[in-house]
């Protein structure tokens, strides 16, 4: 009795022992499974200057298409002439009325980016979906604030919009700043997107670059600010542009890495690439 006894409890331990193992594996491959998943998130991420050795860089993420509609807020403001407060200004209310989205509705009559108001003057609803008529609209209002240069973020928004809610645009100033810093050229290389489906330019370029930055001349040499400016507009815009390759001032951004790297042949001039119509780069 003893022995089979024996025997069943050995059998009994090994079965569970089976069981652990199997489980361990399976729990292996979920992780593997849901950090390859995690990963391939697409995103765009600006990282700001490296501060004190002993601290991170400071990084903000948006989706693609928040820093599709970003760029052209930002391009918009330049083609103006406005300074980057005015872009943070911009991309601040905009996060906070519409999260960075192009809606066709909201409170009332509000549409678009900025959330503006047919019946308040700003234009007809097709016209506030336009993200270069809202952002111009939005800008002509902002620049007409007496000392709206040095206003708090928070304070020129509200001006501009006369919100319900006038302190809530305070809690986008900082990833305004960082989107807004990048997309005007202030921080080279600073903005990045990753894990994007690159196919055949949804819209012209040379119109898409002429109505946004007010110039068509990308490609060549550029200052620097101006070029990272452009640069950054590129890669933000990458999607829409069919762009998967950005380079200026020896550093390379691809649709296939996600990243901004050194390259000795990218020179110092900026250059671009365009997917041609029958292929598409998804990483």
């Amino acid at each position: 009795m003893k022995g089979r006894a024996g025997v069943r409890g050995f059998g009994v331990r090994a079965a569970i022992v089976a069981v652990v193992v199997v489980l361990a594996a399976v729990v292996v491959v979920v992780v593997v499974y849901f950090r390859g998943n995690e990963v391939k998130t697409p995103g765009c991420t600006v990282t700001l200057p490296q501060g004190p050795s002993d601290q991170q860089a400071p990084q903000y993420t948006l989706q693609p298409q928040q820093m599709d509609n970003a760029a052209v807020i930002a391009a918009v403001a330049g083609k103006m002439g406005l300074p980057p407060h005015a872009v943070t200004v911009g991309l601040a209310t905009a996060l906070q009325e519409s999260r960075l989205r192009n809606l066709s509705g909201g409170d009332r009559d509000s549409v678009g980016l900025f959330q503006q108001r047919p019946s308040q003057g700003w234009g007809n609803p097709d016209q506030l979906q336009d993200p270069v008529y809202a952002a111009t609209a939005f800008y002509k209002k902002l620049a007409k604030l007496s000392g709206w240069q040095t206003m708090p973020v928070t304070e020129a928004a509200q001006e501009v919009q006369r919100s319900a809610l006038p302190d809530a645009y305070a809690q986008w100033e900082n990833v305004a700043a960082a989107a807004g810093g990048a997309l005007t050229g202030q921080y080279p290389a600073a903005l990045t997107c990753r894990n994007i489906t690159v196919g055949a330019p949804r819209v012209d370029l040379v119109d898409t670059a002429n109505a946004e930055l007010g110039t068509a001349r990308l490609s060549g040499a550029h200052p620097a600010e101006e070029g990272w400016r452009i640069g950054s507009w590129l890669v933000a815009r990458s999607v829409a542009l069919g762009v998967d390759k950005v380079s200026f001032a020896g550093q390379t951004w691809t649709a296939e890495s996600g990243a901004w790297a050194a390259d000795s042949g990218a020179g110092q001039d900026l250059s671009l690439h365009q997917v041609p119509a029958a292929a598409a780069v998804s990483r």
